[in-house]
């Protein structure tokens, strides 16, 4: 009986053991995923700009050429830095798909009651798309940083607690929420 305990009381130390191993493991993963995090809530706060952009300009949210253009730069930034084209290209889909909610959501919100808020003049080519530009280029590096935690069987996991510690530290609206998650919907890529 007494080796019984004491194999029980090993089996539970060892597992204790595993446990807290893969606790801090996974929690080294959530911090190394806070720059992807980070980049991709700072390119969803550019949406806003965006949108007011698009709404002084009577522009329309789908822009498929341009989104054809940011998709092709990314996937070739993102080869020469040895990752995978269409994995890449899928988190770019994701990001400019988040991106649209924000734009959306915004720009109906202003049409229902009647005004677009207060605003300086955005401009869309010379202001914003160098932004955009500069936050893809920071994007493909984030990837690039964590692409073994991205395939890890853990990634979503993972992912979505690296954007709930964001959010705990950024509280917004639940509107930028929502378009986080879709925007990180696209960067995990287990095997299959």
């Amino acid at each position: 009986m007494k080796l019984n305990k004491l194999n029980y009381a090993l089996c539970v130390f060892a597992v204790g053991t595993i446990c807290q191993a893969q606790s801090a493991t996974n929690q080294n993963a959530i911090d190394q995923l806070q720059p992807l995090v980070e980049a991709s809530a700072r390119r969803l706060a550019i949406a806003d700009q965006v949108a007011l952009a698009k709404a002084d300009s009577g522009a329309a949210v789908e822009d498929t050429a341009r989104e054809s253009v940011v998709i092709a730069n990314a996937a070739k930034a993102a080869e020469a830095k040895g990752l995978d084209k269409d994995a890449v290209e899928q988190f770019f889909r994701a990001q400019i798909e988040a991106n649209k909610i924000v734009q959306y959501s915004l720009l109906d919100d202003w049409r229902r009651s009647g005004q677009v808020p207060a605003h300086e003049k955005v401009d869309l080519a010379k202001t914003i798309r160098p932004e955009l530009d500069k936050l893809q280029a920071e994007l493909i590096v984030g990837l690039a940083d964590t692409a073994a935690i991205r395939a890890a069987s853990s990634c979503r996991i993972d992912m979505a607690k690296a954007a709930g510690k964001y959010l705990t530290a950024h509280p917004g609206d639940e509107l930028h929420k929502i378009a986080l998650d879709r925007a990180l919907a696209g960067a995990c890529t287990p095997s299959k």
